[in-house]
């Protein structure tokens, strides 16, 4: 049996997408078909406008509507403590918890030396000069190093550690920690739930 054209072609693009299968790919397609014409179009809309209307935030790098993002302009965050993220995702795990008032900064990756991704390829230069720049008005008293316990996330934390306390030499009494307790090692953020994560962020220690 040859497969129209279009289907196929929806096939492929779900494919694409990380942790999609063939079957996957295939039932997703299919089950598509079924879906009312109207609703189709809601959700092509929906990607197509994904681009369109979101901004990445010029100060902490995750995504939003505007820039600064809501986060960096709301003036009741304590803008003395910065975690460090390796994804976006990682900002809406925390912010679900409730428990973390500070602000974020967004690297975009981790450094993975085997899929070619070292500190220029994420954002960590940006995230060193806006500690290199707090001395002009904000002072930040606690950065909180918030990579997944992967191997590459703990090669990131450690990379992040000793450029802050070697490069960065103007700046002093920074506290520097690194979430720990709580999330076993592998794991990624956005799969932890609520208490984990708290625990995480309750049992972070000096790094």
């Amino acid at each position: 049996m040859r497969i129209p054209k279009a289907i196929q072609n929806l096939i492929e693009s779900f494919e694409r997408l990380p942790g999609i299968g063939q079957k996957t790919a295939q039932r997703l397609t299919f089950y598509l078909l079924h879906v009312p014409q109207g609703e189709l179009d809601k959700f092509a809309k929906s990607v197509q406008n994904l681009k369109k209307e979101t901004i990445l935030c010029s100060i902490c790098f995750t995504i939003g509507e505007r820039n600064p993002c809501d986060i960096c302009q709301d003036p009741r965050r304590d803008s003395s403590t910065i975690c460090v993220v390796e994804q976006p995702l990682d900002v809406l795990a925390l912010e679900k918890n409730g428990k973390y008032n500070g602000i974020y900064h967004v690297l975009h990756g981790k450094i993975d030396p085997l899929n070619n991704i070292g500190p220029d390829e994420i954002y960590i230069r940006q995230f060193l000069d806006r500690v290199k720049n707090s001395s002009n008005g904000m002072l930040i008293k606690e950065i909180i190093l918030a990579t997944n316990p992967t191997m590459e996330g703990e090669a990131t934390a450690m990379y992040l550690s000793k450029n802050i306390k070697y490069q960065i030499s103007n700046i002093k009494n920074i506290k520097i920690t690194r979430i720990g307790r709580g999330l076993p090692t592998g794991a990624d953020l956005e799969y932890a739930d609520e208490l984990t994560l708290q625990r995480a962020m309750e049992g972070r220690s000096a790094y």
